[in-house]
C-alpha cells in the first residue's frame, strides 16, 4: 500500500513544531519558577506545555512505529523513546502536582525549577539525537526493515491531536484520548505489517522443460 510523502511530513513537522515548543515552555517555567511566579507557572504548564508535551509523544512515537525506525531497531530512536516515557512521568505526577501545590502557597521550591531546566535539557539532547542519530543497530533488530504505514495512519497522526488539544482547552485539562487510540491501532495495524512482511512471496511459474539436446 502506497504512503503519501506529504502526509509523513505534515506529521515529522508537527512532532518538530511540537517538541520546541514543549522545551521552549519548559525553559519558560524555570524562568517563571525563578522570577516568584509560581501561579503563571502552575497555568503554562496547564494549558500549553502539557498539550505540547502530549503532541510531541504522540507523533513520536507515531513516527517511529510507522515507519521504518521502528522502536527497538536503533539505540538513538530507543533513547528518545526512554526519555519520552520517564519526562511524561515525571511531568505529570512529579512537577504538575508540585506546581499547583506552589501556586496555592505561592512558595517556590528549587527542586522544581531544577526539574523544569532538566526537562529543557533532556528535550535539547533529544534533538540532538534526532539529528545526528548517532550509534549502530540494537541486538532486538530484525534483519528485515519493517514497512511503512499506510497514509491514513499520518492522518491521523495529524488529526488526532487537533481534535485532543482543542477538547483540551474547552475542558480546561489535557486529555490525549484519540491519541491513546491511534497509538493502539496502530500496535494492531504494525502486526499486520510484520505478518505480511514475513509471508513467503509468491513462486514464481516453473519455467518450461529444457530443449531436447540435438540428436537425442
Amino acid at each position: 500500500m502506497k504512503t503519501s510523502p506529504r502526509w509523513r511530513q505534515s506529521v515529522v513537522w508537527l512532532h518538530v513544531v511540537s517538541s520546541v515548543a514543549w522545551m521552549s515552555q519548559a525553559l519558560a517555567l524555570v524562568v517563571l519558577m525563578s522570577a516568584g511566579a509560581p501561579a503563571m507557572a502552575d497555568r503554562l504548564d496547564s494549558v500549553l506545555l502539557a498539550p505540547m508535551a502530549n503532541v510531541s509523544a504522540f507523533t513520536g512515537l507515531l513516527l517511529a512505529g510507522a515507519t521504518a525506525w521502528g522502536y527497538l531497531r536503533h539505540w538513538w530512536v530507543l533513547t528518545k523513546f526512554a526519555l519520552t516515557l520517564i519526562q511524561l512521568y515525571a511531568g505529570i505526577f512529579l512537577l504538575s502536582p508540585a506546581l499547583r501545590e506552589s501556586a496555592d502557597t505561592g512558595a517556590v521550591a528549587w527542586p522544581q525549577v531544577a526539574g523544569a531546566a532538566l526537562m529543557a535539557s533532556a528535550l535539547a539532547f533529544q534533538a540532538w539525537l534526532s539529528v545526528a542519530k548517532p550509534g549502530r543497530k540494537t541486538p532486538w533488530s530484525p534483519a528485515a526493515k519493517p514497512p511503512t504505514a499506510p497514509t491514513w495512519v499520518f492522518v491521523a497522526g495529524i488529526a488526532a491531536p487537533a481534535f485532543d488539544v482543542t477538547a483540551g482547552l474547552l475542558l480546561g485539562y489535557p486529555l490525549p484520548a484519540l491519541e491513546l487510540v491511534t497509538l493502539g491501532v496502530l500496535a494492531l495495524e504494525r502486526r499486520r505489517r510484520h505478518r505480511r512482511a514475513r509471508r513467503p512471496s509468491a513462486r514464481s511459474p516453473r519455467s518450461a522443460p529444457a530443449a531436447s539436446s540435438p540428436g537425442a
